[in-house]
């Protein structure tokens, strides 16, 4: 694995120091559009990738664990597009693919069948970054049958908005039945930065990640849902009771949790604090990580203000001058981006160093970016003393993933604990299962 540097307090300069063997090399690639393309995948097969001692926090000389040797294996080929991946509890899988279908996986192994789901997305608009985005399996599946999507919709070819919609999939997994529009009206456009992340939160509250569809004067607007950070009940549609602005004048402010968001591509809830982490596009530089404050601003503001017209994307991802309290980001890709896409925790003892961890995805980076988090009570001489601990510490880039399967979007924690990906290069796209070797 590759090892990048990043912000650190004087307990984690403890920690860097027993470190055996860093190399700080980040491989750089161009700007962060999610449609430039990507290097050929590699062909199928699994791959190994060294293993790396991971000192202990608490800076004795010994390292207390290992960052795992990982695997990657293909599960599944054929896909175009695999924006999310949702978990069946008889074994199988659900992944949307952007331009307007759903797969149905008939397992997690390699080698599983693979087949189109029938439904009705006449809906979708598939254009740009635009079509058929996110997902969620709802926690009462088994008995229910519903999963929830998030979409670019259209009428008669026209775009109307990003929405919510909640289908339900048959006993046999063959077809699913549109149950109820969850949440309509968020902004659309021609398909430029159109994140839409759905992710049950610790409290089992829909949280969703939203893009700012490239206007100016949405990421600011309190009363859009673009560029935002929103949480809402999964049953009813309606916003969460305890969001920042649950009492405000607008209905659709009360949905809101933060806002100065550019495009979200990622939505990850922390095991234990339940605190929700995002994956966000930057312009040319400054894709971010953040953990989301409730009624926090991320300082994004391409139309400084107001005064001027269109979409500047000059300004900082994070406007410090212009919004002196705004969220600053936890971790950042610097210049040039990576285009980062979706973002899950890893957890369980067979990660073991990695455990605890936040995975991430990029997209034009063709790569896995795991990032390592304080734990609590790590914090005491840090920058950020005071905040709640998590912050990144350290920054691994694991080797059997980097430019070999190229561009990667979703990243999903299974049942089994493997972690799960997908490619997004258009052509044979897979789903790859991430395990610790041995």
């Amino acid at each position: 694995m590759r090892r990048a540097r990043s912000r650190i307090g004087s307990r984690q300069l403890a920690y860097r120091a027993t470190v055996l063997a860093l190399i700080a090399t980040v491989a750089v690639v161009g700007c962060s559009t999610d449609q430039d393309a990507g290097p050929v995948p590699s062909p199928t097969g699994s791959s190994i990738a060294a293993s790396t001692p991971v000192a202990p926090v608490n800076g004795t000389e010994e390292p207390s664990a290992e960052v795992p040797e990982l695997e990657v294996e293909v599960v599944a080929e054929g896909l175009e597009h695999g924006w999310d991946i949702g978990f069946l509890p008889d074994g199988g899988v659900l992944v949307t693919e952007r331009p307007g279908r759903i797969a149905y996986l008939s397992s997690t192994e390699p080698g599983a069948e693979v087949r189109e789901v029938d439904v009705d997305l006449r809906g979708v608009f598939a254009r740009g970054e635009g079509g058929l985005l996110g997902m969620v399996v709802h926690p009462d599946f088994a008995t229910s049958r519903e999963f929830t999507v998030c979409m670019n919709y259209q009428e008669n070819g026209r775009p109307v908005d990003i929405r919510l919609v909640t289908f339900a999939l048959s006993e046999d997994n063959t077809s699913a039945e549109h149950v109820r529009d969850l949440l309509t009206g968020i902004p659309t456009g021609n398909g430029r930065h159109s994140g839409c992340r759905p992710t049950i939160g610790a409290d089992g509250v829909l949280v969703v990640g939203t893009g700012d569809v490239a206007n100016g004067t949405n990421p600011q607007d309190l009363t859009s849902l673009a560029g935002k950070v929103l949480r809402l009940d999964l049953r009813t549609g309606e916003p969460a009771p305890d969001n920042p602005f649950i009492d405000a004048a607008d209905e659709r402010q009360r949905y809101v949790v933060s806002y100065g968001h550019r495009n979200i591509q990622g939505v990850a809830i922390r095991p234990g604090s339940g605190e929700i982490y995002t994956a966000e596009h930057g312009p040319s530089v400054d894709d971010e990580v953040n953990r989301i404050v409730f009624g926090g601003n991320y300082g994004w503001d391409p139309s400084q203000g107001g005064t001027v017209g269109g979409y500047d994307e000059s300004v900082p991802m994070t406007d410090l001058e212009r919004f002196p309290d705004a969220v600053r980001a936890e971790w950042s890709t610097g210049g040039p981006t990576e285009a980062i896409s979706g973002a899950a925790f890893l957890e369980g003892e067979q990660w073991g160093a990695l455990d605890g961890a936040l995975a991430v995805t990029a997209l034009k980076g063709s790569k896995l970016i795991v990032l390592i988090l304080e734990a609590e009570g790590d914090d005491e001489d840090d920058e950020h003393v005071g905040e709640v601990d998590g912050g990144v510490i350290d920054v691994l880039y694991p080797e059997v993933l980097s430019e070999r399967y190229g561009r990667l979007r979703a990243a999903r924690l299974g049942p089994d604990g493997a972690l799960y990906v997908t490619t997004s290069n258009g052509d044979d796209d897979r789903l790859l299962r991430v395990t610790p070797a041995g």
